[in-house]
């Protein structure tokens, strides 16, 4: 090719290498509320408020739970897997970068050859050696933006992975946070049932007292027998499920069930008053969110690629080196080789492969946008339940609290009247059941605030921050 010719074509190269096919992106369209519905113990973000929360569980100002945070990021398996998988993509998207530099190689080799009877040699012997010491480079020109739109899918989709382990992260620390409130809602359980039975104890000495000065009949001493092993029942009960849930924060922070121990609680654990804001924030809050977004755009540039495939590849490549028959003269001016020049292909049938690439390609980008709108509906529903459910159960709680006092009463009322003989023991019996059940139903409602604080703060995204994503 003469030197003219090969500026001109790698002018026109230059110019088309700016070009893309892929569609210009635009994130699919959502329809986030101005405002939530329901109130609750939250306060609307003030600036201060939005700096980055990673450490979001010490809302909770619990020791115990800071520490096991701390084990979880080190120990969960789960964790190690998303960091894994990110890593993989990571390297995926280096991979595909990769195709944007030329590939240079080196050879050298040594060869005795022969050469058949049957070949027209033009007098050259039959059996001769052959060097060979060279460098050789190609570059595929990215005429239609193929490489770039493939590094571009690639970096959204490491991106995506990067969100995925934001997502996994949260959702384990979320998961911790919740079994350990109701770690501790059976902690405050067994106590309060360590002191029923103490309590049932007391009244069962009493009714064998009454009883053996023929006071009372056998009946009473039967039914306080009857209140206390039930008791006792319901706390061995609460300590299985207290067993349970501390195998599965073993789990959770990487140690063996088998060994792992959680000493018991019983201090009330502070209800936070979590920063909330708008609703079009959650867009940029949530990692799960962020993921789905990315992935439309990787998908988006997977259409770009696609359409390259309808034009010609250009390839220029270049070589040189020195080639001889002997080691003696290889490196000698005359042994010197080279050669430069450009290759143009192009498929002209390929039985409409080229066509469904497009259409799968498309399809998988509609596939992408409806699932990112999936989710982000999903956050905003899961944001609007527990507002809804603290805001509710913060009422609850408040009328639970006034059904354990008068049962308390009525239990304190009832005892004392059973002394003197006013009522029967039915009716402490009757008073001992109620107490105590709306005693433990306070205890819950507690627990299960506390549970929907985790959940909610889950669903705001934790400390994630948009910024994480940002371009490099």
């Amino acid at each position: 090719m003469k030197k003219p010719d090969l500026v001109l074509a790698l002018a026109v190269a230059a110019v088309l290498g700016g070009c893309s096919l892929a569609p210009a992106y635009k994130p699919p369209a959502t329809p986030p509320a101005q405002a939530y519905r329901d109130v609750g113990p939250w306060v609307a973000a003030q600036p201060a408020d939005r700096a980055p929360r990673e450490n979001w569980w010490q809302l909770y100002a619990d020791n115990q739970l800071d520490q096991l945070q701390a084990k979880l990021l080190v120990n969960n398996t789960d964790l190690a897997a998303a960091l894994a998988h990110y890593q993989q993509a990571q390297a995926y998207s280096a991979e595909a970068r990769s195709e944007l530099f030329p590939q240079v190689g080196v050879d050298a080799n040594g060869q005795r050859q022969r050469e058949s009877n049957h070949t027209p040699h033009y007098a050259a012997p039959s059996e001769y050696n052959q060097y060979t010491v060279g460098v050789q480079a190609s570059y595929e020109v990215d005429l239609w933006g193929q490489v770039r739109n493939t590094v571009e899918a690639g970096r959204d989709n490491a991106l995506a992975a990067q969100a995925d382990l934001a997502s996994a992260q949260l959702s384990l620390q979320a998961q911790l946070a919740d079994a350990y409130m109701q770690l501790r809602g059976y902690d405050q359980q067994l106590a309060l049932l360590q002191q029923t039975i103490e309590a049932y104890q007391k009244a069962l000495k009493l009714t064998q007292t009454l009883h053996a000065g023929g006071i009372v009949s056998g009946l009473d001493v039967s039914r306080a027998q009857t209140q206390l092993s039930d008791a006792r029942s319901q706390w061995s009960q609460t300590v299985a499920q207290r067993v349970l849930m501390q195998d599965q924060i073993a789990v959770l922070v990487g140690e063996n069930a088998a060994t792992f121990n959680l000493p018991a609680q019983t201090a009330a654990i502070a209800l936070p008053t979590v920063p909330l804001d708008l609703p079009s924030s959650l867009l940029q809050r949530r990692p799960d969110v962020a993921a789905a977004e990315r992935r439309v755009a990787a998908a988006n540039a997977g259409i770009g690629v696609a359409r390259a495939a309808w034009f010609p590849a250009l390839t220029l490549s270049a070589g040189g080196g020195y080639q001889s028959s002997g080691w003696a003269n290889l490196f000698t001016a005359p042994s010197r080789m080279w050669a430069l020049g450009p290759a143009l292909a192009y498929d002209l049938f390929d039985g409409g492969y080229r066509k469904a690439t497009i259409a799968a390609a498309k399809a998988k980008t509609d596939e992408a946008g409806a699932t990112y709108r999936g989710v982000v509906l999903t956050a905003f529903q899961q944001v609007q339940d527990n507002l809804a459910l603290l805001d509710h159960l913060g009422t609850a709680g408040i009328n639970q609290k006034d059904a354990s006092d008068a049962a308390q009463h009525a239990l304190d009322l009832s005892m004392t009247q059973y002394k003197h003989g006013a009522v029967s023991y039915l009716d402490v019996v009757q008073a001992q059941t109620v107490s105590l059940q709306e005693q433990r139903g306070l205890l819950q409602l507690d627990t299960q605030r506390l549970r929907a604080s985790v959940q909610l703060i889950r669903a705001l995204g934790g400390g994630w921050s948009v910024e994480q994503l940002a371009r490099k």
